[in-house]
């Protein structure tokens, strides 16, 4: 029951924290808001000894039972990795943000927004159910959107959230098909179900379109080319926000679910083309990129694109273990996700740091434009040498985590030659060549960071405040994620053993124990290939650092001056102009013109339907008799309906209108449903009277004075539209494919415990529908209200400046 609480504790924490922050003074609310991700990252350490054993958590809480949507978590080894990282993170974040932000900023909305992002990422790793996981992997795009967006009254930071929003969700519809076409093959939506029986299903015809969208939610959430363009424009969120979401949770969710689908798609060779060529191409584009930017934020935005593509491509190259039976390469095939999970822990750490260090010199310099900077050794030593720890570690230097698991990298890309089961020929060197010169560019961002930043000339009239070290408590959190980048170097077979082993038996259950699935992971191991690749990586790196200005210059040169991000811009600005062309074409203000349009398309599309499939058939025989009360109903509707059109004032179509309302509740009482008929003279009777006071303040109505060829058109839409609908009405009742569903709602006392037919159906059956409906009404009240109280303090401004 514990880990249900884990997830909903955050979302209870920011209900909460608006309210609290009335009360806390200025930033104090930070050290409220600390308690839950430090006290939920605890306990979680506390369940490591139970799963490093191999021991699962799952509880089951009932939900939509019927359509198996429960709410069921399931705690394992994978998920306890994204766990500790999104609540030990969390908790630093907190607290570098207690000393970053200002007083001014509306802190409460700060943090409910960050605990909303919190929840829902603990909802995307611990959810068993499809469904589920959905919603949560939704409600992080959501959350992400208003954080990014924080600082609202910047056109970039709205243009950030939008544009992270837009790509992200459009993904997530996707991957909410795929879980569909999952359902529908499995009969299941629990991924543990999903995983155990998918071997039954690989042939079927929904299998690799339910792959392909998987993998469009998880390439968009976690940034991988192309959809990678959302971001760097997302760096204009606050840099707590960017170290949080964009170093170590948010762009990990896609790693999540490619890691979490792999037993189930691994096996298929689309899968690993897929994951590991988008993984390549986005670890090149990203490093490429990073080289170029001015911005220290950007120039980390785009290498988090690129160590997001280094870990996915490592995940790709690993699902071959799952192509074939076992054998005696299976085991070396696991060592690529192994060294994803590792650089996946080693990312969050540097990288984290990094986004922290940048802040600070944001923060304490008022600028994080590169040329800028310089000489701020002296100046800032402690933000110093976190920064070069962190970027020495993203490059993949020795004494830190980033060498291990770049050197773990480099193994798993040269092995790439000998994956004889896919036969994947010139890629298999083609892949090796990519990730070298991609590690080539990464050293060289690498060296900027720190040298460009902290070494050669000290320009103080180009800084918009004096240089000096932050305080002690902005920077205890990166000086905590550095000394992991340190101590993991020097003990990494702790994270191996306690974190990464169970991890591995999640991603390959059927090779849970074998015996090198978890491999010792040492800093040395001889003068070989890998070590070859690391040694020329520093040397060309050095090279290409060394005289960067004479060859920046390829940057500016077409093609490679057009970028994915000014299609992104340019096609949505066609969208929005080319809608608004359009939506000024029949958007004349006028009703009649409405009436028009939609009546033409409706005959179109549904007269056109029954045309198209031949859907004639009319069938009265098993009809009841109409009865002569009802032809004389009927014949009245007839005459009202038509008197209607000949009416020359408002009042006499009012009443004649109200004939036919009234006309349909006597057809009700015939047809023995006195409720119904009830509601509809209570209905007929409110809308008349509202109509009568209403046109009695109108003025005259006159009639307009239209073309024939107009009235000619106007007729026979109106007559079309009522044979459609009558022809419709007709073929539907003479065609009964199924039994009638009211057979189901008849047993609605067994079902609902009403004997009311109609309330069961609006208060349990159609329970949701009523309350979203509700929901709606409840929203539009309050914009009302709003309007309403800006329009009063408008007055009484006005009224006090007089």
């Amino acid at each position: 029951m514990f880990i249900p609480i884990v997830i909903l504790a955050p979302f209870m924490a920011a209900l909460l924290v608006p309210f609290i922050y009335r009360h806390i003074p200025n930033r104090n609310i930070g050290w409220f808001v600390i308690i839950i991700p430090l006290t939920l990252f605890l306990i979680m350490v506390s369940f490591i000894p139970a799963i490093s054993k191999g021991k699962t958590f799952i509880h089951t809480i009932k939900w939509i039972d019927t359509a198996g949507i429960n709410f069921t978590t399931y705690l394992d080894g994978l998920s306890m990795i994204f766990v500790l990282l999104i609540t030990g993170i969390g908790a630093l974040v907190v607290l570098y943000s207690i000393y970053y932000l200002s007083e001014r900023e509306a802190l409460g909305r700060f943090y409910a927004y960050l605990l909303l992002f919190m929840g829902s990422m603990l909802g995307v790793v611990l959810s068993d159910n499809l469904m589920v996981l959905y919603v949560f992997w939704e409600l992080t795009s959501i959350s992400s959107f208003l954080l990014i967006a924080f600082w609202y009254h910047r056109k970039k930071s709205r243009y950030g959230a939008q544009k992270s929003l837009l790509i992200t969700v459009s993904g997530g519809i996707a991957m909410l098909a795929g879980f569909i076409m999952l359902y529908v093959m499995t009969n299941t939506f629990s991924v543990r179900e999903i995983i155990a029986t998918i071997s039954d299903y690989t042939g079927n015809s929904l299998f690799v379109p339910a792959m392909v969208l998987v993998l469009l939610g998880a390439f968009t959430k976690s940034a991988q080319f192309p959809f990678h363009i959302w971001l760097p424009d997302a760096m204009e969120a606050p840099t707590p926000v960017s170290a949080y979401l964009h170093s170590a949770t948010m762009v990990k969710a896609g790693i999540y679910i490619v890691a979490r689908f792999t037993p189930v798609f691994g096996g298929e060779s689309i899968w690993f083309y897929a994951v590991t060529c988008v993984g390549i191409i986005t670890l090149f584009w990203g490093s490429f990129n990073a080289v170029r930017q001015k911005d220290l934020k950007a120039l980390l935005a785009y290498s988090t694109v690129s160590q997001l593509g280094l870990i996915m491509s490592l995940l790709g190259l690993g699902s071959v273990a799952h192509a074939n039976d076992y054998n005696v390469n299976t085991i070396l095939y696991t060592q690529a996700t192994f060294a994803a999970l590792f650089h996946l822990i080693n990312h969050a750490t540097f990288k984290g740091a990094l986004f922290m260090v940048v802040g600070i010199l944001d923060h304490q310099l008022g600028t994080r434009d590169i040329r800028r900077l310089g000489g701020l050794m002296a100046l800032m030593p402690i933000t110093f040498t976190v920064a070069m720890i962190g970027s020495f570690s993203m490059a993949g230097l020795p004494p830190f985590n980033g060498f291990l698991s770049k050197e773990m990298f480099f193994e798993a890309m040269l092995f790439a030659r000998h994956f004889d089961e896919l036969s994947i020929g010139a890629l298999a060197t083609l892949i090796p060549v990519i990730a070298w010169i991609a590690s080539v560019f990464t050293f060289v961002y690498s060296m900027i960071i720190v040298f460009q930043t902290f070494f050669g000339a000290h320009q103080p009239a180009r800084l918009d405040r004096e240089a000096h070290e932050a305080p002690i408590g902005m920077l205890v959190s990166p000086i905590v994620l550095v000394c992991f980048v340190v101590g993991i170097f020097f003990f990494p077979n702790v994270i191996g053993k306690w974190i990464l082993q169970p991890a591995m038996a999640s991603i390959y259950p059927a090779l849970e124990g074998a015996p090198g699935l978890v491999p010792r992971i040492a800093a040395w191991h001889g003068f070989n290939a890998t070590l070859a690749l690391t040694v020329g990586v520093v040397v060309v790196g050095a090279l290409l650092y060394r005289y960067l200005q004479y060859w920046r210059g390829i940057y500016t040169a077409s093609p490679l001056n057009w970028n994915l991000d000014t299609l992104y811009t340019n096609t949505l600005a066609k969208l929005g102009s080319g809608s608004e062309a359009l939506t000024n074409r029949y958007m004349t203000g006028y009703l009649k013109d409405y009436f028009v349009y939609i009546f033409s398309f409706f005959i179109v599309l549904i007269g056109g339907g029954l045309l198209w499939l031949g859907s004639f058939h009319i069938d009265t025989s098993k009809d009841s008799v109409i009865t002569v009360n009802e032809y004389i109903i009927i014949f009245v509707m007839m005459i009202a309906a038509c008197a209607i059109l000949f009416a020359k004032a408002r009042t006499t179509a009012i009443l004649l209108n109200g004939v036919l309302g009234y006309s349909i509740a006597f057809l009700f009482v015939i047809f023995r449903a006195p409720d119904l008929a009830l509601t509809q003279i209570i209905v007929e009777t409110v809308t008349t009277t509202l109509f009568l006071l209403v046109f009695y303040f109108l003025p005259e109505w006159k009639r307009e004075s239209s073309a024939v060829v107009t009235k000619l058109v106007n007729g026979i839409i109106s007559v079309a539209v009522g044979v459609v609908v009558t022809v419709l009405a007709l073929a539907v009742q003479g065609n009964k494919m199924f039994d009638s569903i009211s057979l189901y709602f008849e047993d609605s006392y067994n079902l609902a415990g009403g004997k009311n037919i109609v309330n069961t159906i609006l208060g349990d059956f159609r329970a949701f529908d009523t309350m979203l409906e509700v929901v709606v009404l409840f929203i539009a009240g309050l914009a009302v209200f709003s309007i309403i109280k800006l329009k009063s303090r408008k007055e009484e401004k006005d009224v006090e400046s007089e």
